[in-house]
């Protein structure tokens, strides 16, 4: 195993460590990547990583798996064989026992009657806690992705004319990941006129007018890191309130990110956006958190939210999206991912923010 996965391991030691914890079970697939480097999407099969923190771990797999050599003993089954069985016998039933959020009931609770002597301790965030703070190779990483997405985002604006309707963008803006070979990150939102009041709104039939915002949320997945941005525009024209509304969000979404440096409290920042907008007349159009942590995933555990008293660190990735949405007229979104450093943090999107007219 290289280095980069030791040092990961380590990581994860030290946050069992600090639960009291010496044996773990992992079952997420995209964590037992981030650990080791062998992707499996195991379906309905048993598949888990057992780690220890005296580095005896344990690969417990199904037969019909193909992985690349590892340096950790694999403990191979069929679908016949009696899996949770063989798992109970080949871990500690004496200490306990962390599992991750992400493996079934149906393996967890035989579990639990096969070795009833041990407490099971929900231990997600030894794995989620390494994963928010990117190493220097998940660093650059995430640059790519969100540089991809920039030029993406630049294209889609140039496309979008008037008389178009949402499902035509959208399908353009998978078309342009297609020919980057990279995947959509999630289902891209493109919303005209009164649809982006919606935040979720999914793209449908309608056309595009003059006048219209435009709301284009977006991102990919290239080499498994993420991006995701928003950018809100006007299709020839904009009206004046509107605008305004759009200056709000955008000084909102700046004045968030010149706070963000290691130490600043998550929830503090969704309270400096939060008040802005509040302060303007607007805090009950923002219905939404600040931002949602990103990296392997497109939402990753943690959050900017009023409730997240957490702490920002050094390294950790997050999005920035403050959002007005008025029902049944207009809503804008202003949306950037930031990388977290040593003095403050790296805004990952370049896209010019300021609102401007296309179509």
């Amino acid at each position: 195993m290289n280095q980069l996965y030791l040092d990961r391991l380590g990581r994860v030691y030290a946050e069992m460590e600090k639960k009291g914890l010496t044996q773990m079970i992992v079952s997420d697939p995209l964590s037992i990547w981030y650990l080791t480097g062998v992707w499996i999407e195991p379906y309905e099969r048993l598949y888990a990583l057992y780690l220890r923190t005296d580095g005896k771990h344990k690969f417990f797999l199904n037969k019909l798996f193909v992985i690349p050599e590892i340096d950790v003993e694999k403990i191979w089954m069929t679908d016949t064989d009696d899996c949770i069985g063989t798992v109970a016998a080949a871990v500690d039933a004496k200490a306990d026992m962390g599992i991750d959020k992400s493996w079934p009931a149906r393996f967890l609770l035989d579990l639990m009657e096969r070795n009833p002597g041990v407490r099971y301790v929900n231990a997600s965030s030894c794995v989620d806690n390494v994963r928010s703070i990117k190493d220097e190779y998940e660093k650059e990483k995430m640059r790519e992705s969100s540089r991809l997405n920039d030029a993406c985002m630049e294209k889609a604006a140039a496309f979008v004319k008037a008389g178009m309707t949402e499902k035509e963008c959208a399908d353009y803006v998978r078309s342009l990941y297609q020919a980057e070979g990279v995947e959509e990150g999630f289902n891209t939102i493109l919303s005209f006129g009164a649809n982006a009041a919606d935040p979720h709104h999914e793209p449908d039939d309608t056309v595009l007018k003059p006048g219209d915002c435009i709301v284009i949320d977006m991102g990919c997945r290239k080499d498994s890191y993420c991006s995701d941005m928003t950018r809100t525009f006007f299709c020839q024209e904009a009206d004046p309130d509107y605008a305004k509304i759009h200056d709000l969000v955008r000084k909102a979404n700046e004045k968030a990110e010149s706070l963000i440096r290691p130490g600043v409290r998550f929830c503090d920042l969704d309270k400096a956006a939060r008040d802005y907008i509040t302060q303007a007349g607007y805090g009950e159009y923002f219905n939404h958190r600040l931002g949602h942590s990103i990296g392997l995933q497109d939402h990753e555990p943690g959050d900017v939210s009023l409730s997240n008293t957490a702490v920002v660190q050094e390294g950790m990735t997050f999005s920035i999206e403050p959002g007005v949405y008025l029902p049944g007229k207009f809503g804008v979104r202003v949306e950037d991912l930031v990388l977290v450093t040593a003095e403050g943090c790296e805004v990952l999107n370049k896209v010019d923010k300021h609102w401007k007219t296309i179509g």
